[in-house]
């Protein structure tokens, strides 16, 4: 089982990654690990905290030069502004946050809950998907992922392709790393200036697609091995995610059976490629049936909430006296959106990396591969 945990608090030494179950045999590039920490940083109506931070992950274990040799992997990203132990408790829980419930569970001041809580957490699980998606590319698998909404600005992709390379240019040149044209951008922006003026924080809605993908994985054999139950769990459990969506989801509520499902097809001349030669005219289902993979790109969204660290401060109460005041303000985003399509997509990246090892075994890259052309000639030959 592929598998990783996260350690660190947000004005801690740093954040650790803990990767377990990570196939041997592949040499890892830590340029694609920090290109996808640099991107996490990024993205308009970030604060300033983005510019103490240069996020860079430095491999502790799990190599033998840089190649993995299937043993645990720590990957570690130090904490410029460290000074944890000068930090003050807070006077006031903040509402949106896990301030007051965590300090009642933990009989804590809120500090101890609010520095694990961070979103700044999310630089481990970053890099932890930075390492899998070099793993899915051995077995030609992609993970691309795309802001399609800030509050309620729409920003429509330009372009429709399966061509990663052809999409990731355009998205990373732009500023709120979405695929939309520069009107519907621009626009978007505003919307961020707005909110700032205001001392207001706006949320939207992320988009993550995999391409390359094999038939089954997952299961439908036991309802937690779903694979749709545990991408919802992990982009869930992204800090500030509050809905989650594969395919059509919620419309798919609102339709009938007939313009809900994908139909079912045969091509000859696609019998080489990934599906095998089963093609589908649609993708409501965004790639899953069962819990299963079906060859088709997965397809999920996730919705985010506005942060809830409020410039104007939001009313609260006084935990001491129980007199009403207002929620004090620690330095944070406007508008986080385009750093959480970065977490919401490695995450996915990792989760998918974890389905591959389940179904194909891990133990070395080369003997994952050969399981993977294994299985799709025993389903050419049926």
């Amino acid at each position: 089982m592929l598998t990783y945990h996260t350690a660190g608090e947000s004005h801690g030494k740093g954040l650790l990654a803990l990767i377990d179950g990570f196939p041997a045999g592949l040499e890892i590039q830590t340029e694609t690990i920090n290109y996808e920490l640099k991107r996490r940083q990024g993205g308009y109506g970030r604060g300033g905290r983005q510019k103490l931070e240069t996020d860079v992950a430095e491999i502790l274990t799990g190599v033998w030069g840089m190649t993995t040799i299937g043993s645990p992997i720590a990957l570690w990203v130090k904490n410029r502004d460290y000074r944890l132990p000068d930090l003050p408790d807070l006077e006031t829980p903040r509402p949106g946050h896990g301030d007051l419930s965590g300090s009642r569970k933990y009989l804590s001041g809120m500090r101890a809950i609010l520095e694990r809580a961070s979103a700044r957490e999310t630089a481990a699980r970053v890099a932890a998907g930075g390492l899998a998606r070099q793993l899915l590319a051995q077995v030609g698998i992609s993970v691309f992922g795309f802001v399609v909404q800030v509050a309620e600005v729409e920003l429509p992709p330009r372009l429709d392709s399966e061509n990663v390379e052809v999409l990731r240019p355009i998205r990373d040149a732009n500023s709120l790393y979405s695929l939309a044209d520069d009107a519907a951008t621009k626009k978007a922006e505003a919307r961020i200036d707005a909110a700032k003026e205001d001392g207001d924080t706006l949320g939207g809605i992320i988009e993550v697609r995999a391409f390359g993908l094999p038939f089954g994985l997952g299961t439908h054999a036991q309802w937690d091995a779903k694979l749709d139950g545990k991408l919802a769990q992990a982009v869930m459990a992204v800090q500030a995610i509050k809905g989650v969506e594969i395919g059509l989801g919620f419309e798919a509520a609102k339709l009938p059976g007939s313009q809900v499902h994908d139909a079912i097809g045969f091509d000859p001349a696609q019998t080489e490629t990934r599906n095998l030669g089963f093609v589908r005219p649609t993708n409501r289902a965004g790639g899953l049936e069962a819990g299963m993979t079906n060859a088709q790109p997965l397809v999920i969204r996730a919705a985010m909430k506005p942060i809830a660290t409020l410039r104007k401060g939001l009313p609260t109460i006084n935990p001491k006296t129980h007199e009403p005041v207002s929620a004090c303000w620690e330095r944070s985003d406007v508008c986080a959106v385009s750093a959480a399509s970065v977490v919401v997509e490695n995450v996915v990246a990792f989760e998918v990396a974890s389905a591959l090892v389940e179904k194909f075994g891990g133990d070395s890259v080369e003997e994952l591969k050969a399981r993977v052309k294994l299985f799709e000639d025993l389903n050419r030959s049926r």
